[in-house]
């Protein structure tokens, strides 16, 4: 395949990824952790000028802009709230991963970070959260499999990477 998966315990910040993916509000203002470490490593005051510009983006889609200090681009991708799994959230997530990625191939990047979208302060399942992660890149992959891409999960702690890993395994998903 010409796209790998790889799901490395390190900073989101720290992959040397062409684009970045942030886990985005609507609004898209500085948050606090994966958004506010992004934020910080690109330059603040520079990349809220432009997602000001931007303005908006609804749940489920992504927009993008420079990666200032950090990267090539910044991929602002917004999850679902989660509620429960009733309020169609994992159709909302897998498109949050497909629109991120259909952005960083426009932009013809060659690597990616994406951290483990809705998985915090949104309340998603981290384990039902992987599946969403995982099977919405495995798709897109198989969909672009004339693009060359490196995807690689960023995670802090080693319980969500071997969950990362383990939930690759049920699902019959090949990472490095």
């Amino acid at each position: 395949m010409n796209c790998t998966i790889e799901i490395r315990k390190t900073g989101i910040c720290d992959t040397g990824a062409e684009a970045v993916v942030n886990a985005a509000n609507s609004g898209l203002q500085r948050g606090g952790g994966v958004c506010g470490a992004i934020f910080a490593a690109a330059g603040a005051s520079q990349l809220q000028k432009e997602c000001d510009l931007i303005g908006y983006c609804e749940t489920g889609k992504a927009v993008i802009t420079s990666g200032y200090e950090l990267c090539d681009h910044i991929v602002h991708a917004v999850g679902p709230i989660y509620e429960g799994g009733t309020h169609n959230e994992e159709e909302l997530l897998k498109s949050a991963y497909r629109s991120s990625l259909d952005l960083i191939r426009s932009r013809n990047c060659r690597s990616c970070s994406f951290p483990l979208i809705s998985s915090g302060i949104y309340g998603y399942p981290k384990k039902e959260a992987w599946q969403c992660a995982l099977k919405a890149c495995d798709e897109w992959r198989k969909n672009n499999d004339d693009y060359e891409l490196q995807i690689i999960f960023a995670v802090l702690d080693d319980e969500v990477l071997e969950l990362g890993r383990k939930c690759a395994a049920d699902l019959d998903i090949e990472i490095i």
